[in-house]
């Protein structure tokens, strides 16, 4: 089996295993998604989601964050971790979109990286799941899981993306990546993986190597 054949058997196995694809994170426009992603950086979801309507209602839009000092941003992520860090960079990346977008969420990778704090697996979930656009969101149980399949024996996040983009159809991976999530919650722990319930596990290199042995 090609990595490509491989990919697209992946795609389909976990579609049927998790029909609804979506992102965790609770949000209503293109700010708040970029915003409760950053939070989310080491911090559950489910921490992220009991921070920010409080958070939001406080700060509406891009023009709000900007004007508001990081102290009071601070007040509203405090249990998030690490907010100290986040609230500097949530008011900085609102001071630039304000000064070079107009306010408004760039719709390309290149663009979203150059914003404070923001990331390639931070944009490319925006660009996903906002604009429609493809999208490899590498997150650990992007990682963990497609190393166990076989399509690398690597970390560095920005490589993977690149070795699964060629793999991944188009209009599918995005979806792809968010199952990943729920599968790798579920099944393909970090620590003790259910393999013999995972659903792809006639294609995991990890599966078969230690079965074959």
């Amino acid at each position: 089996m090609t990595p490509k054949e491989k990919a697209d058997k992946a795609v389909m196995l976990l579609e049927k295993e998790y029909p609804d694809a979506v992102c965790s994170l609770v949000y209503t426009d293109p700010l708040q998604l970029l915003i409760a992603t950053r939070l989310a950086a080491q911090c559950t979801d489910k921490r992220v989601n009991m921070v920010t309507p409080a958070l939001f209602s406080r700060f509406p839009d891009a023009q709000s964050f900007a004007q508001a000092e990081p102290e009071e941003i601070e007040e509203y992520i405090r249990s998030c971790g690490l907010y100290k860090t986040k609230a500097k960079d949530i008011s900085a990346m609102a001071k630039m979109l304000c000064e070079k977008h107009n306010g408004v969420v760039p719709d390309t990778i290149d663009e979203l990286i150059k914003l404070p704090g923001i990331g390639r697996k931070t944009a490319n979930l925006v660009v996903g799941d906002i604009f429609g656009k493809p999208a490899v969101v590498v997150d650990t149980h992007c990682i963990r899981i497609t190393s166990r399949l076989g399509f690398h024996n690597i970390k560095d996040a920005s490589r993977i993306e690149k070795i699964l983009r060629p793999l991944l159809p188009e209009d599918k991976s995005n979806d792809f990546c968010h199952r990943l999530v729920l599968h790798g919650r579920a099944v393909c722990t970090a620590r003790s993986p259910k393999c013999n319930i995972c659903c792809m596990k006639d294609i995991c290199d990890s599966f078969n190597t230690i079965n074959n042995k």
